[in-house]
């Protein structure tokens, strides 16, 4: 067990955490959530001991041994691979190595040899005997090979590096176990293997995740921070959302049912406090009014934008047809003969890691990039609307982002502009802010105003989540789900693919394309080196 008691974090004058107490018992996996900035990872290292809250305490139960997920990625270059798994259980490491240099002496004493039995008792109790093959384990399980066991660190890839140190944190079965961002960088086989683990992981998780697919997978619980407080509900991410919609929706409901029965209270007074017959009446009237107290409804610090795609004319049959487009960039094809003929139906999701070749292929079917080989044909009666992966370009120029969406608009005028800033959260003064100086999230937000306005009834979409938090990953979900037009996209989100796409095509290294008309669960089922291809990586603001 590990518990807060009175956590108050000051930031300058910010409190980010203000007299935080919870409680996170043994057996569960506990998700940590709130908005970009609300401290997540913040909380994580409070808990960790890394920061030192201004006030409060943190208590964890005596004996026990917490573990959590490192973010440096060179501090262990020096070491093997193997070592560094074991490493996440610093004391075994300590013995290992202290016996080591003991048996290594040239004079070995006999307080070397009670000191080595010593530290070959407490190895033994601590299971040392299986560490390696335990570390092996891990490493195997997230696809680790076993001929990199033995290399250095510093050999390893960033992927590699990433898989090594979740080892880390997994090994030796910690009592407490912190996770920040455990997906990150990790293929689908590996996220797979991860939530296995921690399903059936005994002790306390507390994980930080953006991957709300992952979340329900493993959670038991999740800890919402909002307003520098810590909620606690039962269940996974979905549970919570809807059971945090429908308290909103009850008191909203229980309040306008006392603000009628205060109303129907007032009128009575009104009518008959002058009136010497019903005056006592009057009288235990005014008390009742005093005793009914409305629920104080505070409105969640996360915002949710309301994202929705309307075309302003139907699309026909015919939307677009490609053949045989190739493409070879800086002496590599990422694109191979690639054809495919979209229907007006059609919501297709680009996966895998091939990055460049999807990026690449919008750049063509959009006109910013000419194939080497090949043509594409968009239907007369379609309309694109193009999220490009990099929008640097977008915003070079200095303006406030209200004229910078009027050139996107045909209706020029500023109120019908301005509501859909709204929609995104750009809101008042928002509406005027310099679009150079704007956040990758807000940029984000920006992009998806323009493709709202635009009225298009095709849309390109190049990984629309990054830099969004989960609110409006949750709020661009549903829009692409309703969205009645044609759509071609990719997205690292596991969910906004399998609940959007109809059909899957995966662009593989050499550029060659596989294209199946089904749901992305049943692709990654049919074909089991597609999860190895698959990676996912959020990229959010904190």
């Amino acid at each position: 067990m590990i518990s807060a008691a009175g956590v108050t974090l000051r930031v300058g004058k910010k409190a980010l955490f203000e007299d935080v107490n919870i409680k996170f018992t043994e057996g569960n996996c506990y998700g940590l959530i709130g908005a970009n900035g609300a401290g997540k990872s913040t909380f994580l290292k409070i808990l960790s001991g890394q920061i030192e809250p201004t006030n409060g305490s943190v208590v964890m139960t005596e004996g026990q041994r917490m573990s959590y997920l490192q973010q440096d990625h060179f501090k262990y270059d020096e070491y093997m691979v193997l070592d560094t798994v074991i490493m996440g259980n610093a004391r075994l490491y300590e013995i290992m190595k202290e016996k080591d240099a003991i048996y290594m002496k040239e004079k070995f004493t006999e307080e070397d040899g009670m000191k080595a039995s010593e530290l070959e008792a407490e190895f033994a109790d601590m299971d040392g005997w299986n560490a390696e093959s335990d570390a092996a384990t891990l490493l195997n399980g997230l696809g680790i090979e076993t001929d990199l066991h033995y290399k250095m660190m510093k050999d390893m890839d960033g992927a590699q590096k990433v898989k090594v140190l979740l080892a880390q944190a997994l090994f030796g079965n910690p009592d407490i176990l912190l996770l920040d961002e455990p997906t990150n960088h990790l293929d689908l086989d590996a996220i797979a293997w991860l939530e296995e683990f921690l399903i059936n992981f005994e002790n306390t998780v507390i994980v930080v995740s953006h991957d709300r697919y992952f979340l329900n997978k493993v959670c038991t619980h999740i800890a919402d921070i909002d307003y520098g407080k810590i909620q606690l509900y039962a269940g996974n991410y979905d549970f919570w959302y809807e059971s945090s919609q429908l308290l909103i929706r009850q008191m909203k409901e229980a309040n306008k049912k006392k603000e009628e029965k205060i109303k129907e209270l007032q009128e009575f007074i009104s009518r008959f406090s002058a009136n010497a017959s019903k005056s006592k009446q009057a009288t235990s009237r005014k008390k009742a009014l005093e005793k009914i107290e409305l629920d104080e409804i505070r409105p969640s610090s996360r915002k949710y934008p309301y994202i929705a795609f309307k075309p302003n004319r139907e699309i026909g049959n015919e939307v677009l047809t490609v053949d045989g487009i190739s493409k070879t960039i800086d002496g590599v094809k990422v694109l191979d003969d690639i054809s495919f003929t979209i229907q007006r139906e059609d919501k297709v999701a680009f996966v895998g890691g091939n990055e460049l070749a999807k990026t690449t292929l919008f750049q063509i079917l959009m006109g910013e990039m000419e194939p080497d080989e090949g043509t594409y044909k968009w239907g007369v009666t379609t309309t694109q609307a193009y999220f490009p992966k990099d929008s640097g370009k977008e915003f070079s120029r200095s303006e406030p982002i209200v004229d910078w969406l009027m050139q996107y608009s045909d209706e020029k005028d500023v109120t019908y502009v301005r509501g859909f800033l709204g929609r995104m959260l750009f809101s008042g003064e928002d509406g005027m802010k310099d679009v150079t100086v704007l956040s990758g999230g807000e940029k984000v937000r920006c992009l998806l105003s323009k493709m709202m306005i635009s009225g298009a009834n095709v849309l390109v979409m190049d990984e629309p989540t990054n830099h969004l938090d989960m609110e409006s990953i949750t709020a661009l979900n549903n829009g692409m789900i309703k969205f009645p037009g044609a759509m071609l996209f990719s997205s690292r989100d596991h969910q906004i693919v399998q609940t959007t796409a109809n059909r899957i095509m995966e662009i593989v290294p050499g550029g060659k394309m596989i294209d199946k008309i089904t749901t992305y669960d049943e692709y990654l089922e049919s074909d089991e080196m597609a999860r190895k291809r698959q990676t996912y990586t959020f990229e959010n603001e904190e």
